[in-house]
């Protein structure tokens, strides 16, 4: 049974009407008492009898009495159909009102192309844009900072093997060649969301010129992981545009790795706390077993 949202009563002598809205439609009631024929019998005796003057004064008072009733119940039905029509319309906005969107996925991408610019804008379009690649070499301050041979103490190593630079040392040298503010990566497209990882493709500008470009990418395990990888992949980017600027070039050199990983690296047979599996993992010599592996003799159980 549905219950009653809203009720409208109007009450008089001779007449009831009762409007009611529910949830799902709107019901009009309206009733009205007949007027006693004695009364107009009575009246019209009386008019029958009476002089001409009171004769005329009762039909008078006869027609105001029912013009006025007649007038009041078109005044009310008038504001019945109102009310009724303006309730209808309140149910058909509130069935037909949008309800609020879902978050968008991340897994189909984030539509964030870059915004071409005019061609008569002042603005380089760096999306597009090739200016200033090779024009005049960098100062020699510059090309000094970024071409110095790097730290072995900066250098670190994967379980795996492979030896890196952390992606904020190259931002470090990158503002002590050209100063904050003096580089940044432009996006050349929009980013591409596969099953497994997040790509885009980035162009480092230097000075106001293009030095070079380079697609980033990063792996991702799970959906609430995208918004990190988009990240990872931004600095991917950046150390693979680093490259062309000559910046940790040896880390690309294999002489320089075999005879980095032969005199800093040494080969451990760590177990798993948790799993209790073990596996060999690379580490650094001065370096100590962190968790959840611990470092052991054996090779029983090793995958």
């Amino acid at each position: 049974m549905v219950s009653p949202m809203a009720s409208l009563i109007f009450k008089r002598a001779k007449w009831c009407l009762e409007i009611t809205r529910t949830s799902r439609n709107i019901s009009v009631s309206f009733s009205t008492a007949l007027p006693r024929h004695h009364r107009q019998h009575h009246h019209l005796r009386d008019a029958t009898t009476a002089t001409p003057s009171l004769r005329d004064s009762l039909v008078s008072r006869s027609s105001r009495r029912h013009h006025t009733s007649y007038s009041q119940s078109r005044s009310i039905a008038s504001t019945a159909r109102a009310y009724q029509a303006s309730a209808v319309n309140d149910i058909e906005r509130a069935d037909t009102t949008p309800s609020p969107s879902p978050p968008s996925d991340l897994s189909s991408g984030f539509n964030d192309e870059p915004l071409i610019l005019d061609e008569g804008s002042r603005q380089i379009d760096w999306s597009r844009s090739f200016h200033g690649l090779s024009t005049t070499p960098f100062p020699k301050e510059a090309s000094d900072t970024l071409l110095q041979p790097i730290d072995p103490q900066d250098v670190e190593v994967k379980p795996d093997g492979i030896i890196y630079l952390p992606e904020i040392k190259y931002r470090r040298i990158l503002n002590k060649a050209f100063g904050p503010g003096g580089w940044g990566l432009a996006p050349r497209g929009e980013t591409i969301v596969t099953s497994k990882a997040v790509t885009r493709e980035y162009a480092l500008v230097a000075l106001g010129r293009l030095v070079s470009v380079a697609r980033g990418e990063q792996d991702y395990f799970s959906p609430e992981g995208i918004p990190t990888a988009s990240e990872g992949c931004k600095s991917n980017a950046l150390l693979r545009c680093c490259k062309d600027l000559g910046v940790a070039s040896e880390l690309w050199d294999p002489r320089f790795i075999r005879k980095f990983v032969a005199e800093h690296i040494k080969e451990v047979w760590v177990e798993h706390q948790v799993t209790k599996k073990r596996r060999k993992i690379f580490i650094r010599k001065e370096d100590k077993v962190g968790y959840p592996f611990k470092e052991t003799k054996s090779t029983a159980g090793a995958f």
